[in-house]
C-alpha cells in the first residue's frame, strides 16, 4: 500500500471509494513481493503495480467490480497458456492477490497509518482475506509497538493478531497466518495478511566523496534513508548530497558510536565506509564489527589499503571470524569505474547478500530466479 498510498489517501479523503490490489502470497517466480500493490481510483485511474504487466489487467477489471459492489475478492494468478490473451504469469510463478474496497466506512484508521509512515514510526495493517462470514472479509487491525486500533469482527480475534504480528512488525516483514475463525489456534477457517510498514532501513555512508554522491542516489533509489557523514565540514555539505536524507559533520566512529547508544541503527542497516584512511576508518570498523550485526559492512579501497586495513583490525584484537562479515574491498566485481558504476556495484553485493544470490550472469545458471524461501502453492485461495 506504501506505493500509492497518496492516490489512495487522495480518494479517501474526498469520500470515494477506491479499489486497492494487494499480492498477499506468492510462490515460485512471481514477479513482485508479497506487499506489492495496485490501485483503481474511483474515476478509473490505475496506480501501481502487482505482477509488471502480466495480470494487470484482470486486476483493473476485477477492482472495479470491487468497487462498485463494494466486496472483497481473494484470487490467485497462476501461469498462463500459449494463448498470448490468456490471463496468467508468463514467467511460471503462482501469486494470491487480495482485492478490498477502500472509503472511509471500510477502512477509517487510514489517515492514521498514513501519519504514521510519514513519521517513520512502525505500524502495521492486519487484513482478513478469507473468512467464512463474508461480513468479516476486509476488516483491518492497525498495529503499533503498544497497542493497536480497528475491529477483525471479536475480541479473541483482535487480541491474538495482535500478539502475533507484533514480532513481523519488529522486523519488518510482511507475512499471512491462519486462524479458526474466531482467532483460536487452527490452521484453517480465517487467513489474515499483516502488511508492515516499519521505518525504511538505513544506509549509513562515510566518506564526503564523489563515490558517496553516486552511492547516497543509489541507496535513496532502493529505499533506503541515506546518511552520509564526514569529519571535515567543508566537504559534508547538503548541497554536494542532494540525494541523502542528511549529512552529517562528525568523527565517523563517534557518530555510529552514538547512533548504537541511541538505538537507531539495527539489522537492517547497511554500513559503507569510502573514506580508505586508518585514521577515520579503522575506528569506525572497531565499532561496526564488535559484537555488532548490521546487514552490510562494506568498506572501499585497493588492495594493498585492504591488507593495511585487516592488519590494523587483527591488531586490535579482531578475530578472523569477525572480520569475515567485513566486505571489503566493497562492491561485486563488474569492472566499474566511475562512481555511478562503483555504486552499482555495492548496491549489487548488498542485494546479493540479502536475498541470497551468487553474483553470476542468470544466463549460466539453472536454479530458480527469485531466492527467497517459497511455501508450498497446494490449496486453493478461497
Amino acid at each position: 500500500m506504501r506505493d500509492v498510498l497518496d492516490e489512495l489517501l487522495a480518494d479517501w479523503r474526498r469520500g470515494n471509494t477506491s479499489g486497492l490490489a494487494t499480492v498477499v502470497q506468492t510462490f515460485e517466480s512471481a514477479p513482485r513481493p508479497a506487499g506489492a500493490s495496485m490501485l483503481v481510483t474511483a474515476g478509473g485511474e490505475a496506480v501501481g503495480s502487482v505482477s509488471g504487466g502480466c495480470v494487470e489487467g484482470a486486476v483493473y477489471e476485477l477492482a472495479s467490480q470491487v468497487i462498485e459492489e463494494v466486496r472483497p475478492a481473494l484470487v490467485r494468478y497462476g501461469i498462463s497458456d500459449d494463448d498470448a490473451f490468456s490471463v496468467g504469469l508468463t514467467c511460471g510463478g503462482i501469486l494470491d492477490v487480495f482485492v478490498e474496497p477502500i472509503s472511509p466506512q471500510t477502512f477509517p484508521e487510514l489517515e492514521s497509518v498514513r501519519e504514521d509512515i510519514e513519521a517513520s514510526a512502525p505500524v502495521g495493517v492486519a487484513t482478513v482475506i478469507e473468512h467464512p462470514d463474508p461480513q468479516r472479509l476486509g476488516r483491518h487491525l492497525v498495529v503499533r509497538p503498544h497497542g493497536s486500533e480497528g475491529d477483525l469482527g471479536s475480541d479473541r480475534a483482535n487480541q491474538a493478531v495482535n500478539d502475533d504480528t507484533r514480532g513481523l512488525l519488529a522486523a519488518g516483514r510482511n507475512g499471512v497466518l491462519m486462524y479458526g475463525p474466531d482467532g483460536q489456534r487452527l490452521d484453517e477457517g480465517m487467513r489474515v495478511f499483516f502488511a508492515s510498514y516499519a521505518p525504511r532501513p538505513r544506509m549509513l555512508v562515510f566518506g564526503a566523496i564523489d563515490f558517496a554522491a553516486a552511492l547516497a542516489r543509489m541507496g535513496s533509489f532502493l529505499g533506503y534513508r541515506v546518511t552520509v557523514c564526514d569529519a571535515r565540514p567543508v566537504f559534508a555539505t547538503p548541497a554536494r548530497f542532494p540525494d541523502s536524507d542528511e549529512v552529517v559533520v562528525a568523527w565517523p566512529h563517534k557518530y555510529l558510536a552514538d547512533q548504537l547508544e541511541q538505538g537507531l541503527v539495527d539489522e537492517r542497516t547497511v554500513i559503507c565506509v569510502l573514506t580508505h584512511d586508518p585514521k577515520f576508518d579503522v575506528p569506525l570498523l572497531e565499532v561496526a564489527l564488535r559484537g555488532r550485526t548490521f546487514a552490510y559492512v562494506g568498506a572501499m579501497g585497493s588492495r594493498r589499503t585492504h591488507e593495511d586495513r585487516m592488519a590494523r583490525l587483527r591488531g586490535s584484537g579482531f578475530s578472523d571470524a569477525e572480520l569475515s562479515v567485513l566486505h571489503s574491498p566493497v562492491g561485486l566485481d563488474l569492472g566499474a569505474r566511475t562512481p555511478e558504476e562503483t555504486a552499482v556495484s555495492i548496491a549489487a553485493e548488498i542485494i546479493s547478500l540479502q536475498w541470497g544470490g551468487t553474483g553470476q550472469p542468470l544466463a549460466g545458471l539453472t536454479e530458480r530466479i527469485h531466492h527467497d524461501e517459497a511455501p508450498d502453492p497446494a490449496g486453493s485461495p478461497g
